[in-house]
């Protein structure tokens, strides 16, 4: 451990910072502390000192004091929203931005914004200003806290429907503002927080003495551990060493024995008492490779308590039990450490030390707590041997052969190496041993060269005796070095299956992760998740999400899972009350399945339930945090889809709103003019009949028929209800067929109709195709000048087939040609533009990308005015050979 190392992941969060605004929350228990009158006082100091100072919104509620701090201050304007037939005024979040001042202060930031404002939350508004680079000092009351909003609603019996995101508080800088209770009350009575008849009311409810005690105790309380929280990210960012023990942490370290749970029970009334966050830690150290099947259950049920007890759970690899801890409690800043010490032998002590003497003389500035555990001590488990621990027959068989190999090659080379170097050379086979099959091997290794030494080499040779006392030494100091050597060459292999085991362990969460981040849609995702944590946790799995009937079986690993009633209702409860249940938990342990929670925030997305052949456990404590962390990377994927799905859930209906308001503007107006001549028309005929009031009412009819027909369409293409017949078709008949229909929008233009007779067929729906054409020239009639051409062009050119309507008139705006085709959209201001409806140009697009045609609206490219409008049918949809092909 290196006390003076920065972070690095504190350091890139403070640079993520750099350029951005200071938010500062006065924080109070409840309305009528004074936290307005705090923020306005402290911005009036600011602005004395030469900040700019502005005030974006402060609400006073009538009282004379804060008032008058306003006065001095720049006010910014608020905006006026209309909304049920009242006028709301909200913060001007533009005019800020635009004004830029150095200080904004804005009350009340838990406010929830007018419907049509920017952001729904006023806290969103600040969040907004900060990314700008402006500081801003807001205020907010406890109860408005997301995290506490339970808590607050069980004290007060009033739930607070404005919350402030946790985060929020994270990030800024807290002042509590705080006076007594019996203070307030009087500020209460006096008339100084709510008007007489309000405060005789909130004094027999919210206000009373002991709810506004427990209010205050949460504030200050929550204002602690948000110091706390942003001293630590300043002392990992700094590498300054030391616990710094602004708030208290607790970490209570658990083990494979038995009384584990009590250990655990205790560490959660020490962090009840203490007020502090606490943590089950498991070190996990190259014996646990050896560990029995119920000690891995031990472990595992131990970390759920846990967890249903509110603790977070945590395992670290390490070579020692003692390193372990150290490395955890130096990373979490911890304060207070709980373990058990059960009754060891003196003899046991001896050669393996004690951990509690150890982490008491190595821990300065922790405060350890050591509880007996008699219960481990009556109980003990036997732990089967390791694989490995004691040998294999490869690991013996090869460590046999490697020495016999040096004895040989010592033998050949006795002539020319001394005493000595024989030796050296025996060390070979030790190190290779004990690097290959583990220490227990080293040492047999260390052994066996020992007395091949001394049988081959120390005379008398061929007998285990020695003659010279020097040789003596040379024995024991190859046995020694033997024996170091397989000890440091073992806890070498032991470090590197270690970092093996984690860097598998963060390429399968990498992995995970990267699997699901390729996926869009809802049903792949759940798919994945639930084959990609069974293939890494080689267990069965399930995942179950709410439905019309309940709760339901969504997907699988891809086997056919059938889950009987008992199965059902514990996977319920864990939806019902986001905790674990199952095999394995506390709760309905006759499951053959463990059913966890996928939750993001408070919100249960899905239940995950995981099952194992027989009659094991679902899942080893080794592997429990892998599963914790891929189940919060699947919770948090389900979440951001669930959120994506919402938003174009919400653009759709921005969309529809946008498209009701301006189709009722539409309708307002384009119905209206044919209605008023059509009334006309009728008017005059009752003073005799005319050929000239007769066509009046026939072409405003069909201008009104026409409108009518655009409207039926584009509800069609809103609600997905287009059917395509494709057949083939002659486009030459086709043009002609839609300039007869619209020979009435033509009236006063030429018509040329320039397709050859021999373009090939097209397969297309006929009835979309008229439509298209009707529209395309219904346009150019409208906006063609009077009097001019209108020219249909068909072309077949190295292979594309092209239909084109153009005229001669204003044309488009350059750079906006794509936009003709938006839903309502005429650019033009002239009385021509206010004739349409700027729905039929939307119509065509829509039917031909339905029948798989592109379309496309440019200005004239040969000099002259006008636009010209274009159908291109794709290579598949044209039919070169009409025979060949079985079309005629």
């Amino acid at each position: 451990m290196n006390d003076s190392r920065p972070d690095p992941q504190a350091l890139l969060r403070q640079a993520a910072q750099e350029g951005r605004g200071r938010l500062k929350i006065f924080l109070g228990a409840a309305p009528g502390v004074g936290k307005t009158f705090e923020m306005l006082s402290e911005g009036k100091a600011r602005a004395k000192e030469g900040v700019d100072v502005v005030i974006g919104v402060v609400e006073t509620h009538g009282r004379i004091e804060t008032e008058a701090l306003t006065r001095g201050l720049e006010i910014m304007p608020r905006r006026a929203v209309a909304y049920e037939g009242r006028t709301l005024h909200e913060m001007d979040i533009d005019g800020v931005l635009a004004r830029r001042p150095r200080l904004a202060l804005v009350d009340e930031l838990a406010h929830t914004n007018a419907p049509g404002s920017r952001h729904p939350k006023r806290h969103q508004d600040v969040a907004e200003l900060l990314a700008a680079g402006i500081d801003v000092y807001s205020t907010v009351n406890i109860q408005h806290v997301e995290s506490l909003n339970d808590i607050v609603a069980g004290i007060t019996r009033v739930r607070v429907r404005e919350t402030v995101p946790d985060s929020v508080l994270e990030a800024a800088e807290i002042e509590v503002v705080d006076i007594p209770p019996d203070e307030l009350i009087e500020r209460l009575k006096a008339g100084k927080v709510y008007l007489p008849q309000e405060a005789t009311r909130a004094l027999q409810h919210f206000f009373s003495k002991s709810n506004l005690s427990a209010l205050r105790e949460l504030a200050l309380t929550r204002a602690a551990q948000a110091v706390d929280a942003q001293m630590l990210e300043h002392v990992r960012a700094l590498g300054v060493g030391g616990t710094w023990a602004g708030a208290e942490r607790i970490v209570v370290a658990i083990s494979e024995l038995a009384g584990a749970d009590g250990l655990v029970r205790a560490g959660k009334r020490v962090a009840d008492g203490l007020r502090g966050p606490w943590t089950a830690l498991f070190i996990e150290t190259p014996r646990v490779a050896g560990f029995t099947d119920a000690q891995h259950a031990r472990i595992a049920a131990t970390m759920t308590l846990a967890t249903q007890l509110g603790a977070a759970v945590a395992t670290v690899p390490a070579p020692s039990v003692v390193d372990g801890i150290k490395v955890f409690l130096h990373d979490a800043r911890a304060t207070q450490l709980i373990l058990g010490k059960s009754r060891r032998s003196r003899w046991f002590e001896l050669r393996h030390g004690s951990v509690v003497d150890r982490l008491v003389r190595e821990t300065p500035g922790v405060t350890v707590h050591v509880l007996p555990n008699d219960e481990a001590t009556s109980r003990p488990d036997r732990a089967r041997p390791r694989r490995g621990e004691w040998g294999t027959r490869t690991g013996h068989a090869a460590t046999t052969a490697m020495i016999a190999g040096v004895t040989a090659l010592a033998i050949a080379l006795s002539q020319v190496l001394n005493l000595g170097n024989v030796g050296m050379l025996y060390l070979l086979p030790v190190m290779a041993a004990a690097s290959l099959f583990g220490l227990r091997t080293g040492l047999m290794a260390g052994l066996l060269s020992s007395l091949a030494y001394n049988f081959f080499f120390l005379p008398p040779t061929g007998t285990f005796t020695i003659s010279n006392p020097e040789n003596v030494v040379s024995v024991f100091v190859l046995l020694g070095v033997a024996f170091v050597t397989s000890h440091l060459a073992a806890r070498v292999r032991a470090q590197a299956d270690l970092a093996s085991q984690s860097a598998r362990t963060n390429a399968a969460l990498t992995g995970f992760l990267r699997e699901l981040a390729e996926l869009a849609d809802d049903a792949s995702v759940r798919r994945a998740i639930c084959v990609e944590v069974g293939r890494i946790l080689r267990v069965h799995t399930v995942l179950l999400a709410a439905g019309p009937t309940g709760l339901a079986v969504q997907t699988t690993d891809g086997n056919d899972h059938r889950l009987g009633t008992l199965d059902l209702a514990a996977a319920q409860w864990a939806f019902d009350h986001s905790a674990t249940t199952g095999r394995g938990s506390g709760t309905l342990t006759a499951s053959d399945w463990a059913f966890h929670p996928l939750a993001h925030g408070r919100t249960v997305l899905a239940v995950f339930g995981i099952a194992r052949d027989g009659t094991a456990d679902p899942i080893r404590a080794d592997q429990l945090p892998l599963l914790t962390n891929l189940l919060d990377q699947a919770a948090m994927v389900l979440e951001r889809l669930r959120l994506e799905g919402e938003m174009r859930d919400v653009e759709t209906m921005r969309t529809r709103d946008r498209l009701r308001g301006a189709l009722l503007s539409s309708v307002g107006h384009d119905l209206r003019t044919p209605l008023t001549a059509v009334k006309a028309a009728a008017s005059e005929l009752r003073h005799g009949v005319t050929p000239q009031l007769i066509g009046t009412i026939e072409q405003e009819a069909n201008r009104l028929d026409r409108f009518v027909a655009n409207l039926l369409d584009m509800a069609r293409i809103e609600a997905g209800a287009l059917s395509l017949a494709i057949e083939p078709v002659d486009l030459a008949d086709a043009v002609t067929g839609a300039a007869h229909d619209a020979r009435t929008a033509l009236t006063g233009h030429a018509i040329r109709l320039d397709v050859p007779p021999d373009l090939p067929l097209v397969r297309c729906d006929p009835h979309l195709l008229h439509h298209c054409l009707l529209n395309l020239l219904d346009n150019a009639g409208r906006y063609g000048d009077a009097g001019t051409e209108i020219r249909v062009a068909g072309t077949h050119r190295h292979g594309a087939l092209q239909l084109s309507v153009i005229d001669r008139g204003p044309g488009l705006p350059p750079g906006q040609e794509d936009l003709v085709f938006d839903t309502f959209r005429r650019f033009d201001g002239s009385d021509r533009a206010a004739t349409g409806t700027g729905l039929g140009l939307a119509i065509v697009k829509a039917f031909a990308e339905a029948m798989g045609i592109a379309v496309e609206a440019r200005n004239r490219d040969d000099g002259e005015r006008g636009a010209a409008f274009s159908l291109r049918f794709p290579a598949d949809a044209i039919i070169r050979d009409p025979i060949v092909e079985g079309q005629v």
